[in-house]
């Protein structure tokens, strides 16, 4: 009997323990309330004044795209003169250099004998030019006085037309000398920066290697590419809105203006694209050669109302937009028109008006209808 008791209350144990996990269970299951819903929506957004672009109408160009790069229209590739062992090298990758400072040294011991051996030989030439034209003089001195002959005065005038010859032929050999010495010495031939070192110390330069590279950043241009079938609209001056890629700016690129300087007469026969040279205008040159860049050639100018990428929303082929509306804010459908390439800008065909205060940054976890509020140094200037 005590043991059927015993087994009795446990089993009534085990089967409440049962309910209570069932109902536990039962409410961790259960969804939240539609309160807890209205309260999480009631959040409501602090904005500041960086957080709201107002909308206003801007200068849209269109045109034909160019692409291409940036490149020195000063640029020396300093080869070697002579054939000689590289001594050293003065000048590293990215160094100002001033015009005439040493850039690369050459051996020049050979060369240096030579310039010796053409100077004593000049000056023999010299001393020997000296004593034949004393007796030169002498002779016709002594023939106008018949105590020499006429062929005596010859044989004097053809011994020093021989040494002025020698002279010259000496005189020249010393130029010579001392034009392959100094070609020993690379030098910059204007102010500017290294851009490619090709050498080093120690390397064999034939005649016609190249050892150094250098360019004039202040005469950095744009050389793009058009397209050959937009050919009929582009002319000589016309304006070019770009974007650097690679310039510590917004979004990595940097927007630059420049205006077309000349147009290549012949179209690349594979590419069909005519190579198109813009002039950039103001200080803006970047000092780093070869870096793309892409951008249009204005050849129409009209107002329109843009927007970035950051400031939509996309959700497949519709386009939304966050406008702050009295004291909540709504979700409104875009419809956007062509690109700008310049600014990276979204041209709005609807939707939007001029004077429209939207957020500048459209986010995924906004809900349409929430509320916000202005900081306290933020809503005097948004009301304005």
């Amino acid at each position: 009997m005590l043991h059927s008791s015993l087994l009795s209350r446990f089993l009534k144990l085990i089967g409440l323990a049962s309910c209570l996990s069932l109902s536990f269970a039962l409410v961790a299951c259960k969804p939240p309330s539609s309160d807890a819903d209205k309260a999480a929506e009631s959040v409501a957004l602090s904005l500041g004044l960086e957080d709201i672009l107002q909308l206003g109408t801007s200068e849209h160009g269109t045109g034909p795209v160019i692409s291409g790069s940036l490149q020195p229209e000063r640029r020396a590739d300093l080869r070697a003169e002579i054939s000689a062992m590289v001594i050293k090298v003065h000048k590293e990758n990215g160094e100002f250099v001033r015009k005439g400072d040493l850039l690369v040294s050459l051996d020049g011991s050979v060369l240096r004998d030579n310039l010796n051996s053409a100077e004593e030989s000049f000056r023999a030439s010299t001393q020997s030019l000296d004593g034949a034209e004393r007796q030169y003089q002498r002779m016709k001195s002594l023939q106008a006085q018949g105590m020499v002959s006429t062929q005596g005065l010859e044989e004097s005038e053809v011994k020093r037309n021989a040494a002025q010859s020698e002279f010259v032929a000496s005189k020249a050999r010393v130029a010579a000398a001392n034009q392959q010495l100094e070609r020993t010495e690379v030098r910059a031939p204007f102010s500017g920066v290294v851009s490619a070192r090709k050498t080093s110390s120690g390397d064999t330069a034939q005649i016609g290697k190249e050892l150094i590279q250098v360019i004039d950043p202040s005469s950095m241009r744009f050389e793009g590419q058009v397209s050959a079938d937009q050919m009929g609209v582009v002319k000589v001056g016309q304006r070019v809105n770009f974007r650097i890629n690679g310039m510590p700016q917004s979004g990595g690129q940097l927007a630059s203006k420049g205006t077309i300087k000349r147009i290549d007469g012949a179209a690349n026969p594979i590419t069909r694209q005519v190579s198109v040279i813009v002039e950039i205008s103001g200080n803006d040159r970047p000092p780093v050669v070869g870096l793309y860049a892409e951008g249009m050639i204005e050849t129409q100018i009209k107002a329109a109302l843009m927007v970035s990428e950051s400031s939509i929303r996309r959700e497949g082929d519709k386009v939304f937009a966050w406008v702050l509306d009295s004291n909540k804010i709504k979700m409104r459908s875009l419809e956007l028109g062509d690109r700008d390439t310049r600014l990276g800008q979204w041209v709005v065909k609807s939707g939007l008006e001029a004077g429209d205060k939207i957020l500048r940054n459209s986010g995924s976890s906004l809900k349409d209808g929430q509320p916000y509020t202005l900081r306290a140094d933020t809503a005097g200037k948004v009301d304005s």
